[in-house]
């Protein structure tokens, strides 16, 4: 997702705020390093406690800092699956922790083996604006499962939901074991430069480079969820109604900003005006005004919309036709929205196929065989997700075996992303490693291996001197 990140030099006061409160969680999980199940468990429920007190207040700053965001994207996006992602992880945690059982090799007998899952200690979450408490919480969450302790750099562009989340946080724990910190110019390059025992940062693909590095510095592990070009794909046969309408409803939800958003659309040829009608039409029924509609979510800030536009006309000085989708004709002027444009005749010479779009704008490409859609997916970097529509499984199997993508949903859209018992990151150029249910658990989690040997000690059978008996059967029977 498009983000710039702050290289300014930050209060010097800031910065030593944040050191000091990093020294105490460190501080901190060296007193208490292995939470039991009950206190993982109660450190989740008042999670879930302070999220429930505050939606409201999370909902209007969310709508302050945008300018417009409905209620109800907000809950269906940012309350509602961080509550079912802390309820599934509190089920589950005690079975989560539980040492697995491994078998070691017979040679090491009498022996026994087992996986114990460590926290890690302190870990950073470096959240972006688009879904501001969603992209805080669902890391949280993991790493709260996980018995560590965690600090949260929130964005500089949402001050409003920075404020209002940073004071659940400090009602919800002490600060040696959750702590937000605000989006302070250039903080969030120190941020990254700390010795964290993990990273997890989301936002886009330049920035993840940057983060990276940081990190480096220190060989802490990172997360990086980033974003990239979602693909689209409409397959030979399915409805135009069905796929139009999802493909709609996952464009414009908090107006494209949005990292698993289709980035643009691959239709078959003879049918594109086709998905043109059905997109429209479906446009009309979920958005029939959108100016002044609270429910049509605005642009963050005038930086984002001139970058949105500027993309709109470098790819109609290039060539593209532009689709106006504004069913009640409205004007917007005045204000950070924007209607709905459709892309077609595009190429990748525009800025708009190079750029992850992260707004409403949806470029339409033909293609005249599925193979050929493919390639075409296959000949650009991995994105984050990919949605096929089709109700021929041959089709779909074909598709996602031949592709790479973070996550995929055949025949929709986003909705892979709250799936609790799935995991979520990117690959390659959008992202690695990933987070969500058990897949966060053990992210946070350090799997310690240990063999524990009894008080006969098998292993003098091999000490030196060598070139005895026992050498020469297991040389003769175990490296053939």
């Amino acid at each position: 997702m498009p983000e710039v990140i702050a290289l300014k030099q930050m209060n010097p006061e800031s910065k030593s705020e944040m050191q000091r409160i990093f020294t105490l969680q460190q501080d901190a999980f060296k007193r208490h390093p292995m939470p039991d199940a009950a206190e993982r468990i109660d450190n989740l429920e008042r999670l879930a406690k302070g999220l429930s007190r505050f939606k409201d207040d999370i909902a209007a700053a969310i709508d302050q800092d945008f300018g417009c965001r409905s209620k109800d994207e907000t809950f269906l996006a940012e309350i509602l699956p961080s509550l079912e992602g802390i309820r599934y992880a509190a089920k589950r945690i005690r079975r989560w922790m539980k040492p697995s059982r491994r078998r070691p090799g017979w040679l090491y007998l009498p022996a026994r083996a087992r996986v114990l899952y460590q926290p890690l200690g302190v870990v950073g979450i470096i959240v972006p604006w688009n879904y501001p408490v969603y992209l805080a919480v669902g890391p949280l969450v993991g790493v709260l499962a996980a018995g560590n302790r965690a600090m949260i750099k929130m964005s500089a562009f949402t001050p409003c939901t920075t404020a209002v989340v940073k004071t659940m946080i400090d009602e919800t724990f002490d600060e040696e074991h959750v702590a937000v910190i605000g989006g302070a110019s250039g903080l969030g390059t120190e941020f990254s430069r700390l010795p964290w025992d993990h990273l997890v940062f989301t936002g886009s693909t330049a920035v993840g480079r940057h983060v990276m590095r940081a990190a480096a510095d220190n060989l802490t592990p990172v997360t990086l969820e980033l974003g990239g070009k979602s693909p689209a794909i409409i397959g030979p046969s399915v409805p135009m109604i069905d796929a139009a309408e999802r493909i709609a409803f996952g464009k414009v939800f908090n107006m494209g900003q949005t990292c698993v958003a289709p980035d643009y659309v691959l239709c078959p040829r003879a049918v594109m005006e086709d998905f043109v009608t059905a997109f429209s039409s479906a446009m009309g029924r979920m958005y029939p005004n959108m100016a002044d509609n609270p429910q049509y979510t605005g642009i963050v800030n005038d930086k984002e919309y001139l970058r949105i536009e500027v993309l709109v006309n470098d790819a109609e000085e290039k060539g593209a036709r532009v689709v106006t989708v504004n069913p009640a004709g409205e004007d917007f002027s005045g204000i950070r929205k924007m209607p709905v444009r459709l892309l077609m005749d595009v190429n990748d010479d525009m800025a708009v196929m190079q750029e992850e779009i992260f707004g409403p704008l949806l470029p339409v490409m033909a293609y005249d065989t599925l193979n050929e859609a493919v390639a075409y997916v296959n000949d650009h970097p991995r994105p984050l997700a990919l949605y096929y529509f089709d109700y021929e499984k041959k089709n779909a199997d074909y598709v996602l075996d031949n592709t790479h993508s973070g996550g995929a949903v055949v025949n929709d859209t986003l909705v892979h992303v709250t799936q609790d018992d799935m995991p979520f990151g990117g690959v390659g150029p959008s992202g690695m490693g990933q987070y969500h249910g058990r897949e966060g658990f053990q992210t946070f989690s350090k799997a310690k291996g240990v063999l524990y040997k009894p008080r006969f000690n098998s292993g003098k059978f091999i000490y030196p001197p060598y070139g005895g008996a026992v050498h020469r059967f297991i040389y003769r029977f175990f490296m053939k």
